[in-house]
């Protein structure tokens, strides 16, 4: 097969139709499952920094990779979903007002490799709080990468060109195989 450009489009919840910054790239596609995978899938939004825009930041990340094939429902979906929601929680908190957005990338790499980030125009790095029972946050980041080597990643904070910060993960792409129906066997 020769080199094709997959391009595609997202439709937000406010009826925006989201693009990727750049069409995804595929220089050879395959099929599993009846769909096409590409060497490279990206996807991106970009959200106020409000309480509301957590949970639109999951439902954009799950919905995305579910149409590379990753089901919502199953744990590896749920374990994503509670990553994004702490980096989404983490992005609209913890920049005191100073970051009016927030933004989320999502990467597939060659159907190995997911990178999921969050990057925000706050400058200060995220710190560990010491844990008291009566705290009620400061464990975020503490269950992010809990999280994140439970599943085999790893977790990265850089320094953003415009003096932000992108908190990102990067996971091994895992789809959980679909059941095999058994064969009824019958007694001669």
């Amino acid at each position: 097969m020769g080199d094709s450009v997959a391009v595609w489009r997202t439709k937000h919840q406010s009826g925006t139709v989201l693009e990727p910054s750049a069409p995804c790239r595929t220089a050879v596609p395959w099929e599993r499952d009846d769909v096409a995978m590409a060497d490279h899938l990206e996807a991106s939004v970009t959200l106020p920094s409000d309480p509301a825009s957590v949970s639109a930041a999951r439902a954009y990340v799950v919905g995305t990779l579910a149409e590379w094939g990753l089901p919502a429902d199953t744990e590896v979906s749920d374990t994503i979903r509670l990553i994004v929601s702490e980096l989404a929680t983490n992005a609209v908190q913890h920049t005191f007002g100073q970051s009016p957005t927030f933004t989320v990338d999502v990467a597939l790499d060659r159907d190995e490799r997911l990178r999921i980030g969050v990057t925000d125009s706050h400058p200060r790095f995220p710190r560990r709080l010491p844990a008291a029972v009566q705290q009620d946050n400061g464990r975020g980041l503490v269950i992010i990468r809990w999280l994140t080597a439970e599943c085999g990643g790893r977790l990265r904070i850089r320094p953003t060109r415009e003096g932000g910060k992108t908190i990102s993960i990067e996971l091994p792409w895992v789809i959980p195989a679909q059941p095999v129906p058994t064969a009824v066997r019958q007694e001669p």
